[in-house]
């Protein structure tokens, strides 16, 4: 049994783009795509699509810039076992505005860019540059 499917999602991102592949396989859940979406907005990803089989599932395309992944870097913040929540005075940047956070907030997920300007806090999702 999968305890944390958002970071098993990280993974099979994180994976993927490590041996160039061009698209990824996900199990379909609101979360996981509000997160690709997010991911797709901010140019980390090429696309996502919704396709349903057996199961629903998400087809992710990777975003590369000459062979080189856009995402260096992708990390689970909050975990299942130790929930990590931010106030929204304490947003800060992530690689001195290079990179982007994903929060869960009253708003719905939201960057830290667009959390900071909505003035709320929530559960610091992931962060990715």
């Amino acid at each position: 049994m999968m305890t944390d499917p958002i970071a098993d999602m990280l993974t099979r991102i994180r994976n993927a783009s490590l041996v160039n592949k061009k698209e990824v396989m996900l199990p379909y859940s609101k979360i996981k795509f509000g997160i690709a979406n997010i991911l797709v907005k901010e140019g980390y990803l090429k696309k996502v699509e919704e396709k349903k089989d057996v199961h629903p599932y998400l087809l992710v395309t990777l975003q590369y810039h000459s062979n080189v992944p856009a995402i260096t870097h992708i990390k689970r913040i909050s975990k299942p076992g130790h929930r990590r929540y931010i106030k929204r005075d304490d947003i800060e940047k992530v690689l001195s505005g290079f990179g982007v956070a994903i929060l869960s907030t009253p708003k719905g997920l939201l960057t830290n860019t667009e959390a900071r300007k909505e003035q709320v806090g929530g559960e610091l999702i992931c962060e990715v540059y």
